[in-house]
């Protein structure tokens, strides 16, 4: 009976990058369960507050950003932050796992934060703006080069 030959491990930079998305679906996923814990009123509240505290004003109106959070808004961002967080959690698993497609997925999500990062460079290059910005080159070039292996061994 012939056996398998066990999976190579995946290289560590991988793994660790499907920590680091892991941790960001865990974090959107408890974004999540906090937005519906919370509620439109409390959250338009504390809005409000924090605002007023930045002193931006938050004289209320049919045009305020705060009378747009609603029962039905909320769901809608509590839907849309459900799914982001499921990607990352997929794609933290898939890359665990050392599954090309998750290699693909990250690869092509984070190279589309790029020219955004780039053009935040442009307009604000301060230390943070750079560190993402390279944070995510270093994943992009990781995954990329995860993606060129696996062409050449195919």
């Amino acid at each position: 009976m012939a056996h398998a030959a066990a999976a190579p491990e995946p290289p560590s930079g991988l793994r660790a990058i499907a920590l680091f998305e892991a941790a960001k679906g865990i974090l959107a996923a408890m974004a999540a369960a906090a937005l519906a814990a919370v509620g439109p009123d409390t959250l338009q509240h504390t809005l409000q507050r924090l605002l007023a505290a930045m002193g931006v004003a938050t004289e209320r109106g049919s045009t305020s950003l705060l009378d747009r959070i609603t029962p039905q808004t909320l769901h809608i961002a509590i839907g849309v932050v459900l799914l982001y967080a499921a990607m990352r959690l997929l794609e933290g698993w898939g890359l665990w796992r050392h599954r090309a497609w998750a290699s693909w997925l990250g690869c092509l999500g984070a190279a589309a934060y790029l020219p955004f990062e780039i053009y935040a460079l442009w307009h604000d290059p301060d230390w943070l703006t750079w560190g993402v910005f390279l944070l995510n080159l270093v994943i992009v070039l990781v995954l990329a080069r995860d993606l060129q292996r696996r062409r050449r061994n195919f």
